[in-house]
């Protein structure tokens, strides 16, 4: 018999026990649980460097970190038991350290914005914490079959936050691309949190010089603050800067 390893994320610790108990109860499940995000990384952490890798997450859809309706937080790779981890980041971080593994987040509400931005994390599922064992099974074993399970009364609104998300970064990608070469480096500067003053020495160009580029890059993009042109810049695609990496743009050739 192929047993399937499940880990339940919760810091509800009754609800985390009584689902553990609950799932144990199956002859092919084995089934563990963590109180945070942090202790969750170090399970999966753990158990994959024991060759015993967890098959399936399941993740509180608000699990610590920023209150419900926020955008997730970059993902988290490791911190201390007090630290926070929201639940659609840790499906970000995990769907990034452990692709293997299928994460489906349980709501108590339903709440198309989140279920769509869980599967954008790399979620397979979004579940109702009240749902049955007998439904919940079924989710478990249908990920691993690589199924995508959501509550029938989300699908209409779950692709409608998909598609808008699709067409806000396609307009984000058309304004970035309005950029000249030099706008974008100063633009992928501005994403890895680099002042005016620190742009400038990284390009080898006045203050002036990055003061007019940055100004440029907010009025190409639409935008009137750093804050939002990063945002967009992200929906964009746009990295930031290697910090680690040696400038080869020199005398403002690109200026």
């Amino acid at each position: 018999m192929v047993r399937i390893r499940v880990l339940v994320v919760d810091d509800h610790r009754i609800f985390a026990e009584s689902l553990a108990a609950a799932l144990a109860a199956e002859p092919d499940v084995d089934v563990f649980a963590a109180g945070s995000g942090p202790a969750a990384l170090r399970c999966l952490e753990r158990a994959a460097g024991e060759g015993r890798r967890y098959d399936v997450l399941l993740v509180d859809a608000d699990l610590g970190g920023p209150p419900p309706g926020a955008r997730p937080a970059v993902p988290v790779r490791d911190g201390n038991e007090e630290g926070l981890v929201d639940g659609i980041s840790l499906v970000a971080g995990v769907r990034t350290a452990q692709p293997a593994v299928r994460s489906v987040v349980l709501a108590d509400r339903d709440d198309p914005r989140r279920a769509a931005l869980a599967l954008q994390a790399g979620a397979s599922g979004w579940v109702a914490k009240d749902c049955s064992l007998s439904r919940l099974l079924t989710v478990i074993r249908g990920v691993l079959r690589d199924e995508t399970h959501l509550p029938p009364a989300l699908l209409t609104g779950v692709l409608k936050e998909l598609t808008a998300a699709r067409r806000h970064r396609t307009e984000s990608e058309r304004l970035v691309e309005s950029l000249t070469p030099r706008e974008r480096e100063v633009l992928r500067c501005m994403v890895a949190g680099l002042g005016r003053k620190a742009v400038a020495e990284r390009l080898f160009l006045s203050p002036h010089t990055v003061r007019t580029h940055m100004q440029n890059v907010l009025g190409k993009l639409g935008v009137h603050s750093t804050l939002a042109a990063v945002a967009l810049a992200r929906r964009a695609g746009v990295g930031p800067v290697d910090l680690a990496g040696d400038v080869v743009e020199r005398g403002g050739q690109l200026a």
